[in-house]
């Protein structure tokens, strides 16, 4: 793999380096609290009310994402990406610590659970401004044959950051057991995590400062949008944009029920140690996996390349999910083979998607559009516990991810079909012709006719 282009590698480490400190923050209460939520939880709450608090303190994160994307995508558009990605992340560095500082049910009731929250609601708002911003500026730096690579680059941030609060995690619970109330991870372990993940925000928001210019296609722009969100919600913008929400939704109706969900499954049939080693081994093997799919949708073009994931997601990962949730593997390395498998399946969409869905969208509503293209399809998966304890009514609970992977896959085979090819687009053509090359090929289950020609600022890329 090539070094990036000198003025290129500032702003990918920043974006990749900002992706993983975001999503280390995402991961906090999925892994670092797990072990010590009877510390936010009443006595006497059942597991099923169990698992709906849990997921609601997940999902709370991914809620206050789109409206972080509205704030800091039109923010982005006018005032430059390079503000708003500081803004940010001071903003959720700040936050996360303060969770760290929260008293638990015992001390002040309900109180804890709403702040915790609140907090993480918060949390998610200066999260979905961070990726809004920092992604479009490291691809607008980078040359068009290195995309597909680079925007895998930056997403490598989200495994890399899953292991490190896995290890970190299994480390504290050596060296700080938890179990009931008053044990030490439960009482105050809990909350290291924490403190690391807000200072790493606040010291990437200065090495951000002081080390990356801002996008070149940016400053260089010509005043086409006024006023980006409301470009963005009419005429062909609509149109991809509502392509865009629907591969995005089924990315993440599947991705949930890995990333949040099948922890829980393994823990019923393995250690808890055992269970995060093998999870840290599978995000271990996705980096890698995340540049392959990054270099094969650079070779093959997006579009395919999402079409092959909607149909391996919907066919393979019910499969996958069913063998390790009826119990037909056991023993450690077994259920490890068949949990990287699905893990690789379900979660290399992630590899390709920032890319793609930056090159759906002009320059004056790129922020705009990628935030929130990325984060309001979030919304509806985000109450995947309730929809599973619904479809428990119907079916055995353990099999209801089943449903939902397969539907997952089929969203994202769907959005993929009726959106363009983007491989070639200019990302720094005036807005009229990157519309008119998108369009010929949008909304109709149709690749881009041949290339496009050389545009403005597609030159200058291409001698990065």
């Amino acid at each position: 793999m090539s070094a990036p282009p000198r003025n290129a590698r500032k702003p990918l480490l920043g974006a990749q380096v900002g992706l993983y400190v975001d999503m280390f923050d995402v991961y906090l209460p999925i892994v670092a609290l797990a072990p010590a939520a009877v510390y936010f939880a009443p006595d006497d709450i059942s597991p099923a009310a169990n698992r709906i608090l849990t997921a609601v303190v997940f999902a709370a994160t991914l809620l206050g994402r789109p409206l972080g994307a509205l704030i800091f995508g039109r923010l982005s558009d006018k005032s430059g990406r390079k503000r708003t990605t500081q803004t940010s992340l001071i903003g959720f560095g700040l936050t996360t610590l303060a969770i760290a500082a929260l008293p638990g049910y015992q001390q002040v009731g309900m109180i804890a659970i709403i702040a915790l929250i609140l907090l993480r609601f918060t949390d998610g708002i200066f999260l979905g401004g961070q990726y809004t911003a920092a992604a479009p500026l490291a691809l607008e730096h980078s040359p068009a044959r290195k995309r597909g690579l680079y925007g895998a680059i930056i997403m490598t941030g989200f495994p890399a950051a899953y292991c490190s609060i896995a290890l970190i995690t299994v480390v504290l619970l050596e060296l700080v057991p938890a179990g009931g109330l008053g044990t030490p991870y439960v009482t105050w372990g809990w909350r290291i995590p924490f403190v690391i993940g807000g200072l790493l925000a606040l010291a990437w928001a200065l090495w951000y400062h002081r080390n990356v210019d801002e996008s070149p296609v940016w400053k260089n722009r010509k005043s086409e949008a006024q006023h980006p969100l409301r470009e963005l919600f009419q005429g062909p913008n609509l149109r991809g944009f509502l392509q865009v929400f629907t591969l995005m939704s089924g990315v993440w109706l599947a991705f949930n029920m890995v990333g949040a969900v099948l922890p829980g499954v393994l823990r019923t049939k393995l250690p808890v140690s055992t269970v995060t080693l093998i999870l840290v081994v599978a995000y271990a093997v996705l980096i890698g996996t995340y540049l392959l799919a990054g270099s094969l949708s650079q070779l093959i073009g997006r579009r395919p390349f999402f079409l092959l994931q909607g149909a391996a997601t919907t066919v393979l990962s019910p499969l996958l999910f069913w063998l390790i949730a009826r119990g037909k593997v056991s023993g450690g390395v077994a259920i490890a083979l068949v949990t990287i498998a699905l893990v690789v399946v379900v979660v290399s969409t992630f590899a390709v998607v920032t890319t793609y869905i930056i090159e759906r969208f002009h320059t004056g509503i790129r922020s705009s559009g990628y935030g929130l293209g990325y984060t309001t399809a979030v919304i509806v998966p985000a109450f995947y516990a309730f929809y599973q304890e619904g479809l428990a009514t119907v079916m055995p609970y353990e099999l209801t991810p089943l449903v939902f992977l397969a539907g997952g896959g089929l969203l994202i085979a769907l959005g993929a079909y009726v959106g363009p090819e983007t491989r070639e687009v200019d990302l720094g053509a005036p807005a009229a012709k990157q519309d008119a090359d998108l369009l010929s090929g949008s909304m109709v289950g149709l690749p881009l006719s041949g290339r496009p020609r050389s545009l403005e600022g597609e030159g200058s890329a291409r001698d990065h």
